[in-house]
């Protein structure tokens, strides 16, 4: 029986300190933020540009393993490794990406940590937080009702509405939206067309959102969104529609960064949501260089595993941002290395170091791939209370022969007092061995090649694969000026392969894009790769079954 009480359960008797207070500890005057309730805020503009000019801080990446059905425990490590680096007197804080409701009501759950190490208030967070994922949703439909609209009076752009490649967003999972017909009903319903629906998280004006600086850089990326094509293939831009203001007034008051704070009263920055198996898997950069103005050590987390949210966070957020990382954090459990290592879900409780040994091949494959980018990587075992210490000195021996630190962190069950070795590990991986940071391709290698070098230097892939109409959109893209944007792989998160039963480290794989989509907004080419959905479905039970609202009026069964 476990000794630890559920989530949820835990985050409800948190004590929480006034959001005021959290923002006076650091230095946040109480003008300068916007409440939402007594326990979350926003942060004001003026204040954040205020913070111009003042050094930065370390940044510190906690990325993970291949995830697999028995959880790796990546926010929990970030929430974990920050109010570690608190309890040894370090100025440090969280930075996180905001939680999407499609997961939280189908089989993931919620994004807010787990055990001692979550961010408060817990269901705030998962259910609607400030609203920020609703601003996004909403300028992103804006647009694709302008698009509609245009096509339906005089089309003077004459777009061709067999080409609008611009579709519509929900922040649920709901595969009967994936492929739609829309303007059914007679003349006065627009333009009949074949159309179809991502989740927001997968929305390219949650990428704009995240990567852009400040207004006016969000302003002039939703601008250049291309939404399709005329009927003479020439591109259309959102700005002929002259779409791009009231969109951005629409996200104005989301695209400042929230204030909450952890179970420990410590600062985090939750702000932004891509998912990192579809998008590019970071929290906002604005709320990132904020931080790094307000403490001495960030602790971000990038989506999934390193070969997905660690390779776009270094090849997309820190290239476009110019973000200079200082150390990573590989987080890996017991339970997860058994799963790579042939042991059934249902298994997974018995001690049996030689199915880690067997799993730890995931783990070194991403060790390896962290090294191409030059940054320093400790690994974290996120503690079980049932693990053995046979099953760590496993994992630490493995690691012992990259020449990288193994430390088990109890964070989940002790909260930062559980994290004060990997605290002061990562304090030492800062201080004494200097990041040499550098993205796995350069701007000028081509489209094609970028993808390639993604799929052979990550994937452990021997080629990718296409037909010829794919290729043809590489070279297209490629020839229409394209050519410096990086990749970003929408790829099945459970499998350095296209195939999610294929676990462990697979190699000599050929990996096959079924779609490449053009962003100029965000200015990065989605390679769409094997059967991954932008729009996720509903599991065979889905996890909504177990949420309701009790006598209290309190939420129960979120997790």
């Amino acid at each position: 029986m476990s000794r630890v009480p559920p989530d949820i359960e835990i985050a409800q008797a948190a004590s929480k300190l006034p959001i005021a207070d959290v923002a006076a500890n650091l230095s946040i005057p109480a003008e300068d933020i916007i409440p939402y309730g007594h326990d979350k805020a926003k942060i004001g503009y003026d204040f954040l540009e205020g913070l111009n000019g003042k050094p930065d801080g370390k940044l510190i990446l906690v990325t993970a393993i291949s995830p697999t059905p028995a959880g790796e425990g990546k926010t929990t490590t970030t929430v974990g490794l920050g109010d570690g680096l608190n309890k040894i007197g370090k100025n440090a804080i969280v930075c996180l990406r905001e939680p999407s409701l499609g997961p939280c009501f189908g089989m993931k759950g919620g994004a807010a940590g787990g055990g001692y190490a979550q961010v408060v208030p817990m269901t705030d967070i998962n259910l609607h937080f400030t609203g920020d994922f609703h601003a996004i949703g909403a300028a992103h439909n804006l647009l694709a009702a302008l698009i509609d609209n245009h096509m339906h009076w005089e089309n003077q752009l004459n777009i061709d509405p067999r080409r609008v490649t611009w579709r519509r967003v929900l922040d649920m999972n709901e595969r009967a939206l994936r492929t739609i017909t829309s303007g059914l009903g007679g003349f006065n319903n627009s333009v009949v067309r074949e159309a179809g629906f991502d989740i927001t998280a997968a929305s390219e004006i949650m990428a704009c959102f995240c990567l852009a600086n400040d207004l006016n850089e969000l302003r002039k990326r939703i601008g250049n969104i291309t939404i399709g094509y005329t009927r003479d293939q020439k591109p259309v831009q959102a700005r002929a529609l002259k779409a791009e203001g009231a969109m951005t007034a629409l996200l104005r008051d989301a695209f400042q960064p929230n204030l909450v704070q952890t179970l420990e009263n410590n600062p985090a920055l939750m702000h932004g949501g891509p998912f990192a198996n579809i998008a590019h898997g970071c929290n906002s950069v604005i709320a990132t260089k904020s931080a790094l103005k307000l403490a001495d050590y960030v602790v971000t987390e990038a989506g999934f595993g390193a070969d997905l949210g660690a390779e776009k966070f270094f090849d997309i957020k820190c290239r476009k941002a110019g973000l200079h990382p200082d150390a990573v954090v590989l987080v890996a459990t017991t339970k997860a290395l058994k799963m790579h290592g042939g042991v059934p879900k249902g298994e997974l409780d018995k001690d049996d170091a030689n199915a880690i040994i067997k799993g730890c091949a995931n783990l070194g494959r991403h060790i390896r791939n962290i090294g191409q980018f030059g940054v320093p990587v400790t690994v974290a075992i996120n503690q079980y209370i049932n693990d053995t210490e046979e099953e760590h000195l496993a994992i630490r021996n493995y690691c012992k022969e990259f020449g990288v630190e193994c430390i088990v962190s109890s964070h989940w069950e002790n909260g930062g007092d559980g994290a004060v070795d990997l605290a002061e590990q990562v304090i030492d991986l800062v201080n004494n061995h200097k990041s040499q940071f550098r993205p796995l391709y350069k701007d000028e290698v081509t489209l094609w090649d970028k993808t390639r070098r993604i799929a052979r230097s990550i994937y452990g892939a021997e080629d990718i694969i296409a037909d010829k109409k794919i290729r043809d959109q590489f070279a297209q893209f490629q020839e229409d000026g394209y050519g410096h944007y990086p990749i970003c792989m929408a790829k099945t998160q459970y499998s350095f392969s296209t195939d999610p039963n294929l676990l462990g480290a697979p190699s000599g794989h050929d990996v096959p894009i079924r779609e490449i989509r053009l962003a100029t907004g965000a200015e990065f080419v989605v390679v769409i790769c094997g059967a991954i959905m932008t729009m996720p479905g509903l599991p065979r039970k889905p996890a909504s079954e177990n949420i309701d609202v009790n006598d209290e009026r309190r939420i129960t069964g979120l997790f």
